[in-house]
């Protein structure tokens, strides 16, 4: 497998990080997800990462209970210790965490400080990516286009 550090795709992928208040709305919240176009929000107060509340989160645990998502609070429905990892973890490892632990977005923490948020998307896109720069290399390599 091709593999690479978070770091690699944090920098591909830009330093946009959309947040919301531990006290906000899940409907503020879905209307910022929405507007952003993102599946998930970093919940923080202050600085420091509090949860995380993602589209999922909303369906299980507002729509099917039958709550009011202009009502319930973010915090109500986000996991108080999210599932965090550093930019020096590598693609392969966190993709093994998602798939273990069944979530799609992992925030990323150094020293305390969110730096980021990485998607499976994020991970499968930079994998796709990885590969075709290979597949290049080694056509070239192949053909002989590159010298030893």
């Amino acid at each position: 497998m091709v593999t690479g550090m978070i770091s690699e795709v944090l920098g591909r992928k830009g330093g946009n990080l959309w947040s919301v208040a531990p006290n906000a709305t899940v409907f503020e919240a879905i209307q910022l997800m929405a507007e952003k176009n993102v599946g998930a929000l970093l919940v923080l107060e202050g600085t420091g990462l509090v949860g995380l509340i993602t589209e999922r989160d909303y369906t299980r645990k507002v729509a099917l209970k039958g709550k009011s998502s202009k009502e319930t609070k973010v915090r109500e429905i986000t996991a108080e210790k999210p599932l965090t990892v550093t930019q020096n973890d590598t693609v392969e490892h966190c993709m093994r965490l998602m798939t273990e632990h069944r979530v799609r977005h992992l925030p990323v923490v150094e020293e305390g400080k969110v730096t980021g948020i990485v998607s499976i998307g994020d991970l499968v896109n930079w994998t796709i990516r990885a590969q075709s720069v290979a597949i290049t290399q080694l056509e070239g390599y192949i053909s002989g286009h590159y010298a030893v």
